[in-house]
């Protein structure tokens, strides 16, 4: 479903040139649900952007659903769903509804298609309160379940989200975990980067583990507890940036 192959991405300020992820290489297969890890500036964005098409790689390749992101960047972007960090998208002067309705215009829904997806989010997300209000006095955790709600709104195969329970308190964090099982029941793909690892525990089948780039470990949950004879993931990701850089198959 994903397959991302030897991917470097560079970029130059000024005279100074900053690689951020290097030669990056692993395949994501249709329904799972994968944890990108590390710490700030370990490259987890720059990779997610990338396979959304928002940046070009420097070199190597990235297919989703078999197309390139570079040769074919329309076809990927039908497919997918994306929220990224504190970048929610949104137009203050509209509505939550009004935001959705033009994001479901832009991907191709039909009017009874949007009305009947923007009550189910809202239900799931508990937004019918302030559906008609205008984004641009709300509170950070309403306006990020608006941003999810917006992320899935076409209903996308494959997802992307990057730290997606910021600003979200414990009730709409649980509601996001339940929209993730939910995601995976109807055989959705997901890739999302969080700093929390119980997050990651609970809704993971398997975790990618980036430091300064590079690729410390992608491969199966169990199998990694295994291998480390533990499953404390905070302790296995430190020891895992302690000992460097080592590639796993997965």
């Amino acid at each position: 479903m994903i397959e991302i192959h030897e991917l470097t991405k560079r970029f130059q300020d000024k005279k100074i040139v900053v690689t951020a992820v290097k030669h990056v290489s692993f395949s994501v297969k249709e329904g799972q649900v994968v944890g990108l890890l590390g710490e700030n500036g370990a490259g987890k964005t720059t990779l997610l952007r990338a396979i959304a098409t928002l940046l070009t790689p420097t070199d190597g390749s990235i297919k989703v659903g078999g197309y390139d992101t570079v040769k074919n960047p329309e076809q990927v972007k039908k497919r997918i769903g994306v929220l990224f960090g504190g970048e929610t998208g949104l137009y203050d002067r509209l509505t939550a509804r009004e935001n959705l309705e033009y994001f479901a215009t832009l991907y191709g829904l039909s009017k009874h298609e949007t009305k009947v997806r923007i009550e189910d989010l809202a239900k799931m997300f508990g937004m019918r309160d302030y559906l008609n209000r205008k984004v641009g006095g709300f509170s950070k955790g309403m306006r990020q379940k608006v941003a999810i709600a917006r992320a899935i709104i076409h209903n996308p195969d494959i997802i992307l989200f990057d730290e997606p329970t910021t600003g979200l308190d414990i009730t709409s964090s649980n509601v996001f975990r339940q929209l993730v099982h939910q995601l995976k029941r109807e055989g959705k793909t997901i890739i999302f980067s969080s700093h929390i690892m119980e997050e990651v525990s609970l809704l993971c089948d398997s975790v990618a583990m980036m430091h300064k780039g590079e690729l410390v470990y992608q491969g199966n949950l169990d199998a990694l507890y295994k291998a480390e004879g533990s499953q404390d993931l905070n302790y296995i990701f430190m020891s895992k940036l302690v000992r460097g850089s080592e590639h796993y198959a997965s």
